[in-house]
């Protein structure tokens, strides 16, 4: 595949692209026309590698046919059923494979449209649990300074980035703390001891706000927008231990980490600390259709199901646990458990890690897990994360870069050869942004 350089998408039709707003803010949006493996096409005939899955989203490559077969199959049989009248059979089976791939502890699932909505369904839920304890002032919900958690009111509230202030004022209730790579970054606390100090503020937080007013505390275990800041060892444990000192639910956002991201299938295995609520999403579809779950221990879902009445989680969406989504999402599931994906990430992570330490040298530092893939760039800039993901996109290859870093998460379908260009691309990227100081 030849470099590419990008011009300003005239193709884009002009009686249709002023209306739309999904598209990017840049001079260099692309208008996507067609993707194979991990190659997209445009309109202007320019081929692309995907470094990133879409965004997270597309483990099994833009063509995946059994998943694009069970898509049409459920399509030609039940596209839509009465959510208020009945589910499907598809979505029963998926939410029980979920649950079969889920830590040891977690035993229900509710499906949904997406990641926010997800998020925002584990705080409702984590309320409803307090409340239905007898405890119906615990409502106040912890999370991460500079950590991302979705794009609607409730989800965008959790989102502790200044950029989301433009607007208003956020959910009631929202609590904000400080995560273990802050601590590094911000006050230079030494990697060894930001994760004691940081679970250590987290506790301090909870008994100054009354630990009778918190419900939750919802976090990533891989702080995504922190360039894959990884906790340090025992962090995570540490939180679960103060959340269940102070009876405060420990919700996993695992949206960008779950589904075998980590190398298990979601994070919490990785890291060994089983959360009470787990939302993931995502590459749960593998882009096939809009899907997300909300995954809750025993103790959580008894809650659904108290006065007598069956089970349920209402008031729901229209479109969760749609057929054709639900048959998107069982044949990924089925796909990544039986096409033995969790060695074929092992032994991609494996090829890739090395070689882009290789690349990077001492331009960067490489954050890397499973299949995540972070570089905090030592040179360059406050902005060399974006001039970095755009010089190699003008160079045909897609990443996120933002602030001071990049971020990759190549296909788990990704060839050795495909591994080989992605990093041939970033190293002349990395030599005009950073210079050749390897």
């Amino acid at each position: 595949m030849t470099a590419v350089e990008l011009a300003p998408p005239s193709v884009w039709p002009p009686d249709l692209s002023a209306y739309c707003f999904e598209v990017p803010h840049s001079d260099q949006a692309l208008l996507f026309e067609s993707g194979k493996g991990i190659r997209l096409t445009d309109a202007a005939g320019r081929t692309f590698l995907d470094a990133l899955s879409g965004v997270f989203v597309t483990c099994f490559g833009y063509d995946c046919e059994p998943i694009a077969q069970a898509v049409t199959d459920q399509l030609r049989t039940l596209p839509f059923n009465p959510p208020l009248h009945g589910t499907n059979r598809a979505a029963l089976e998926l939410a029980r494979q979920l649950v079969d791939l889920a830590p040891a502890g977690i035993t229900a699932a509710k499906l949904v449209n997406g990641g926010s909505e997800s998020v925002e369904a584990a705080v409702r839920l984590a309320r409803l649990y307090h409340r239905a304890h007898g405890n119906p002032d615990r409502v106040k919900v912890l999370s991460y300074y500079h950590g991302y958690h979705g794009a609607t009111y409730g989800s965008l509230s959790l989102t502790g980035r200044p950029d989301v202030s433009r607007f208003g004022p956020g959910l009631p209730g929202v609590v904000h703390v400080w995560p273990p790579d802050c601590l590094e970054t911000f006050w230079d606390v030494p990697g060894e001891s930001s994760g004691a100090l940081a679970a250590a503020m987290i506790e301090r937080t909870i008994e100054a706000e009354g630990p009778e007013s918190v419900a939750a505390i919802v976090m990533e275990p891989v702080i995504h927008l922190r360039g894959m800041a990884i906790p340090p060892a025992g962090y995570l444990a540490r939180v679960r231990e103060i959340c269940d000192r102070h009876g405060v639910l420990l919700v996993f956002d695992e949206i960008v980490t779950g589904f075998g991201r980590t190398g298990q299938p979601f994070a919490a295995q990785t890291f060994g600390v089983t959360p009470d609520i787990l939302c993931v999403g995502k590459g749960i579809s593998g882009g096939f259709a809009p899907l997300a779950a909300v995954l809750m221990g025993e103790h959580v879902a008894a809650v659904l199901g108290e006065s007598g009445r069956p089970p349920s989680f209402a008031p729901s969406h229209t479109y969760a646990a749609n057929p054709i989504a639900a048959a998107a999402g069982l044949a990924a599931v089925r796909l990544f458990r039986e096409g033995g994906y969790p060695d074929r990430i092992g032994a991609l992570a494996g090829y890739f890690e090395p070689r882009l330490r290789t690349v990077v040298g001492g331009r960067g530092t490489v954050r890397a897990l499973g299949l995540l893939y972070g570089v905090k760039l030592a040179a360059g800039g406050e902005d060399a994360g974006e001039r970095l993901a755009a010089a190699c996109l003008r160079r045909g290859l897609i990443l996120r870069g933002q602030d001071d870093w990049v971020v990759l998460a190549p296909a788990f379908v990704t060839a050795p050869d495909e591994a080989d260009r992605m990093l041939d691309i970033l190293g002349d990227a990395l030599d005009e942004i950073c210079g050749d100081a390897r």
